[in-house]
């Protein structure tokens, strides 16, 4: 049997004109997204990207691959339905923070809580972007958009808690400014065995230009970004001179960092009181995370009902569809 072919990021580069405004982030996240899929090793036809609506979700028109390009808010329900009928395929969800979080919350928590194994990508820029310029459920207290003329009153979802609080048993925050680490988490999300999410802070440079400046620009990165590694002490700053640690329940910053407290990240801890420190360490002048905060294995849901579908068929038999319409009670209507 001749090997299969080696493919490259060409041959996941669709012949359909990238449509995004000139500096958006969505470039950073499809170019690490075509570098990351040959390097997987699955062939295309085994590959599948789903969305929703919003600027993120012209996705799948631009991989070479299997796509769905689905309703607002949907595409968690699509993945669901497809990694049932086809549990071969390596699912992708591309969704924002508007499609994921406002219409489709209540589809996105269930894909969380049931385990699918799928990989929900979720672009978060802070506001509406396809239908320009309203606040979504991530815009931060006080930001005047085009729906908020004077300012924002709600308080935003963190969608890294909402994810750990559904169940998501893979979380991770990356962001378009460092494709090396998009591609890492992309890749290790491949990997993981069960639902996947991923949080990419996305720039939009229209509507929302440089919401995530004081985290990821330059001059600021050093001191705000947080790595995470795993058996690594939480350790930040320019030169490495800040780091997290645990005062009772509550986070704090130390410059000791001989301090026995410091926290040692630990992606595997069950319990999700730890990934939701991390998600939100809750000081003045706390680091943003990035890397895996958590990552658990637990049984996949589309597995455990394949199993006792064959359990069930073992012990009665293959159904048949005409016996079940008929098998109640039936009325003819004239």
């Amino acid at each position: 049997m001749n090997a299969p072919p080696t493919l490259t990021r060409k041959d996941f580069i669709s012949d359909q004109d990238v449509r995004w405004c000139p500096g958006c982030g969505d470039y950073a996240i499809l170019a690490a997204i075509q570098k990351t899929m040959p390097e997987l090793g699955i062939p295309k036809e085994k590959i599948v990207f789903i969305s929703g609506i919003g600027c993120s979700s012209r996705f799948p028109y631009y991989m070479n691959t299997y796509g769905f390009h689905t309703i607002h808010g949907r595409a968690p329900t699509i993945a669901a339905g497809l990694r049932l009928s086809n549990p071969d395929l390596s699912t992708w969800v591309i969704t924002g923070d508007g499609d994921a979080l406002s219409i489709g919350g209540n589809h996105l928590i269930h894909a969380m809580r049931r385990n699918l194994n799928i990989n929900i990508l979720l672009f978060n820029n802070e506001i509406y972007g396809l239908t320009k310029g309203q606040y979504s459920p991530t815009s931060k207290p006080g930001q005047r958009t085009k729906s908020s003329p004077y300012g924002v009153i709600e308080s935003p979802f963190q969608p890294l808690q909402l994810a750990l609080g559904a169940g998501a048993t893979f979380v991770a925050r990356t962001t378009d400014t460092n494709p090396a680490h998009m591609t890492e988490i992309f890749k290790a999300a491949s990997l993981h065995k069960g639902c996947s999410f991923i949080e990419i802070l996305q720039n939009c440079v229209i509507f929302n230009d440089g919401a995530f400046d004081e985290t990821t620009a330059r001059d600021n990165r050093s001191e705000q970004m947080l790595h995470l590694e795993p058996g690594q002490p939480l350790v930040y700053g320019q030169n490495r001179h800040k780091a997290i640690l645990l005062n009772g329940l509550t986070a704090e910053q130390t410059s000791d960092l001989t301090d026995p407290r410091i926290l040692v990240h630990n992606p595997a801890l069950e319990p999700i009181h730890y990934a939701n420190l991390l998600a939100d360490p809750g000081f003045p002048g706390a680091p943003v995370v990035f890397g895996i905060l958590r990552q658990v294995a637990r049984p996949v849901y589309e597995d455990a009902l394949h199993q006792e579908q064959q359990a069930r068929q073992a012990k009665v038999g293959v159904g048949n569809l005409q016996d079940l319409l008929y098998s109640a009670d039936t009325w003819e209507v004239n």
